[in-house]
């Protein structure tokens, strides 16, 4: 594809299509846990804390897999790379739809983290080789809604089979949806080789130090701890602050989901356009300046009608997408194609930990003093995250700068 192309081939749509059914299936079998912890956690008698130890053990577990991954990400075919992890990824989804204690489930999300951390670098690492900076803005848009469609169709659906059934049948719901789309990628991806010809190094772990010490590279490892901290802050308590706090019923929640992901599926892919057109940090200013004010607005919800939480939860979801998207693009930039695998194995290992800190600090943070009753503190992980937001801001503009000036050098 050329680089000023607007128009994709066949096989690059269906490239962006497999991987946004990749993200999908790994994306909801996080976020599908965070809305089922008003059901969760009074079905186990477990507390906040030890809920925030449940979601943060997934991203722990797949922030160490990918550290230990990276260093072996660019000497195989991605393909092949892609079908191991995701091959793990099912059968600890499946763990999980089977368990029947706490203990076992904290197993279960950890052997799903190992596999599914891994995922979303090695996908990042495909769209970075097959597609140029000038349209990835785009491509990333496309992706990205996996996590809006996680709301539209898997989170409903899963919150819907929690109550009908149990709360096992979203995970078996997602092994049911993963199975077919292993197989496509089995079948009909082509092998993903060109970076072993540009790879330097021969040794796994020298090349994962050459990456990690690169100053440049640590520009953007730094901005990806802080902006892992803030979502996974507030995401791992906001049903429960939907119910305690402002008064939802939980058989109202599927639709506030539904009516924010549908949202964020129409803007995805718009908000990735205006990233390719008005230019990457600026959408990224847009979103978190955007941000800031609904995480405010939100953190402070009292007792509301149904109308204005369905209009703060798209408003907000309209921003975090808007970073998401430029962030993601941006910092695709960021790395030589011979270190691509690496920088997005450690980039996702820092995120993955980060977040699973982030969401312990959190049930730290917040506590529900009796059953039913309104959680404290939740407005204080709103200004830290709101913090984290400002901080990053700065952060990408210097990042900016230098993707901006190596890309001018290479068109040279």
């Amino acid at each position: 594809m050329k680089a000023n192309s607007a128009l994709f081939t066949p096989y690059e749509k269906f490239v962006i299509a497999i991987l946004a059914l990749l993200q999908f299936t790994v994306v909801l079998d996080f976020m599908v846990l965070s809305p089922l912890g008003a059901i969760l956690m009074p079905k186990m008698g477990i507390s906040t804390s030890q809920f925030g130890l449940v979601v943060s053990a997934y991203a722990i577990s797949a922030g160490c897999s990918g550290l230990l991954a990276a260093g072996f990400a660019d000497r195989f075919d991605r393909k092949k790379m892609l079908l191991f992890f995701y091959t793990g990824f099912v059968l600890g989804t499946l763990s999980c739809g089977i368990v029947g204690s706490y203990t076992f489930l904290l197993c279960a999300r950890v052997i799903t983290g190992v596999f599914g951390g891994v995922i979303g670098s090695i996908s990042f690492a495909i769209i970075a080789d097959t597609f140029p900076m000038q349209v990835r803005g785009r491509v990333m848009g496309f992706v990205q809604m996996a996590f809006a469609a996680s709301q539209v169709l898997g989170i409903p659906v899963g919150l819907y089979l929690a109550t009908a059934f149990d709360w096992h049948a979203p995970f078996l719901m997602i092994v049911g949806v993963a199975i077919p789309v292993g197989l496509v990628v089995l079948f009909k991806l082509k092998p993903v080789t060109a970076h072993l010809e540009a790879r330097v190094d021969k040794n796994a772990f020298l090349h994962l130090w050459h990456t990690a010490s690169n100053s440049f590279y640590f520009q953007g490892f730094l901005s990806t701890i802080l902006l892992a901290t803030g979502g996974f802050m507030l995401m791992p308590f906001s049903s429960a602050f939907l119910v305690n706090n402002v008064q939802i019923p939980e058989t109202r929640l599927s639709f506030i989901f539904f009516v924010t992901g549908l949202c964020a599926i129409f803007t995805g892919p718009y908000l990735g356009k205006l990233s390719d057109r008005l230019g990457k940090y600026r959408l990224f200013v847009f979103g978190s300046l955007l941000s800031m004010v609904m995480v405010l607005v939100y953190t402070h919800l009292g007792p509301s009608p149904m109308w204005e939480i369905v209009l703060v939860n798209s408003v907000l979801w309209i921003g975090i997408s808007s970073r998401m998207i430029s962030s993601s693009a941006l910092t695709s930039g960021v790395p030589e194609m011979k270190d691509r695998g690496a920088y997005m194995g450690i980039n996702s290992s820092i995120q993955q930990v980060s977040g699973g800190i982030a969401s312990f600090v959190a049930g730290l943070i917040v506590y529900q003093p009796a059953k039913s009753a309104p959680l404290q503190h939740f407005d204080t992980i709103g200004y830290l995250t709101m913090a984290t937001m400002l901080i990053t801001m700065f952060m990408m503009y210097f990042i900016d700068r230098r993707v901006t000036a190596k890309l001018a050098v290479a068109a040279l």
